[in-house]
């Protein structure tokens, strides 16, 4: 977003990437269909992030980073990019947006043709090895390069999915620069479970139509069961409160008021299993699985086994990893940044995307936040440019 911003001014742009080919973690995005963006107001919009550069939002930090460039790119900016590229978009019924093929890789080739046509030049297995006073080092196929630019856009992305690219090796360089970093967490993960031995019969199975309780935060999104704990949509849009230390509950019916589902239950023959009995009033075997699994001991009474449905303790051994997180929190914080996304300790060097502190769930608000902090980095860098011709 960057380079394109850059290169429609006629600037010479060169992209350096590290991968053999580009934007892998976009192209994996872009086999759940792509999920752009959301369409819905700003303030609900801009409430799903957090990190330094979104602190408390309305504080003089938020404002003066300009939540990533996401005032002036938001959902409805997204939607006309994407458009621009040829590339057709429907809202669906949640108000997330995907374009109408359900991929990736049609969004990416048409905007590498743009920018090829715009005069930048991509250059891959380009990996950044770090400065040398004013110049930027490379280690390629054909033996170190180096470069020394007008001006430097950084996305080199956090520390999950490392085989896709962003593996964090940054680090070293931007702090013996004087930058801040905040320590990266794994951020929209699993969460690792250990299962007693009648849980294999579901691994693999989604969990639907229930509603997650973390802190102040709900999730009614679908979830799955895997060998190794809880993942999926519904896990990560509470995962950070999860992460964070609130505790969590499972609601099995939440359009089921508790008087209601213990009638239910006082209702099931006396003669059902348990087991039998759980299915037969949750009309879902996996959500029986789950009462007997976190619930034990379950009461016999219908109004305490109502109970338990509703508040059903989330049990947990921790976060899954970092290394298979969607993203992270934690990266270059807002102190150590201009408004421009410019850093204070690197004049003419600019950040954006994962790099940078601010994490937000799945559902749309990760690819906006990396595409308008791109583009506020590629503003900057011209206005900097700019005033350096000055």
């Amino acid at each position: 977003m960057a380079a394109d911003v850059l290169s429609a001014t006629g600037r010479r742009v060169v992209v350096a990437e590290a991968m053999p080919t580009p934007a892998r973690k976009f192209l994996m995005a872009g086999k759940s269909g792509l999920n752009l963006t959301k369409d819905e107001n700003e303030a609900d919009f801009l409430s799903r992030f957090s990190g330094s550069l979104f602190a408390e939002a309305g504080s003089p930090a938020a404002r003066s980073h300009g939540y990533l460039g996401m005032k002036d790119f938001g959902p409805q900016e997204v939607i006309a990019f994407a458009r621009a590229l040829d590339i057709a978009v429907f809202t669906g019924s949640t108000g997330r947006v995907f374009p109408l093929g359900m991929k990736g890789s049609p969004l990416l080739r048409a905007w590498l043709a743009r920018l090829q046509a715009q005069g930048a030049e991509l250059r891959t297995r380009w990996r950044w090895r770090g400065f040398e006073g004013a110049d930027l080092v490379f280690e390629t196929p054909e033996g170190p390069q180096v470069l020394r630019p007008k001006v430097t856009v950084l996305a080199l992305g956090g520390a999950s999915w490392p085989r896709l690219g962003s593996d964090a090796a940054w680090l070293p360089s931007l702090t013996a620069a004087g930058v801040g970093v905040a320590p990266f967490r794994p951020a929209n993960m699993g969460f690792a479970v250990a299962w007693s031995a009648p849980m294999a019969a579901h691994f693999g199975q989604a969990v639907k139509g229930v509603a997650i309780h973390a802190g102040a935060a709900i999730s009614r999104g679908e979830w799955v069961i895997s060998r190794e704990g809880i993942e999926g949509g519904g896990i990560y849009e509470i995962a950070a409160q999860i992460r964070d230390g609130a505790s969590a509950f499972v609601d099995l019916a939440p359009d089921l008021a508790e008087a209601e589902l213990a009638a239910r239950f006082a209702k099931a023959p006396a003669k059902l299993s348990l087991g039998n009995r759980l299915r037969r009033v949750l009309g879902d075997p996996v959500k029986a699985a789950l009462l007997l699994e976190w619930g034990r001991p379950l009461p016999a009474e219908p109004i305490a086994l109502a109970r338990s449905a509703k508040a059903l303790p989330l049990r947990h051994d921790g976060a899954a990893g970092i290394a298979r997180a969607i993203s992270v929190a934690g990266g270059i914080t807002a102190e150590a940044l201009t408004p421009e996304l410019e850093l204070l300790a690197r004049p003419g060097v600019f950040a954006a995307g994962e790099m940078l502190d601010w994490e937000a769930p799945t559902g749309g608000y990760l690819l906006t936040g990396c595409l308008a902090s791109g583009r506020r980095a590629g503003l900057g860098a011209l206005a900097y440019l700019e005033r350096a011709a000055s």
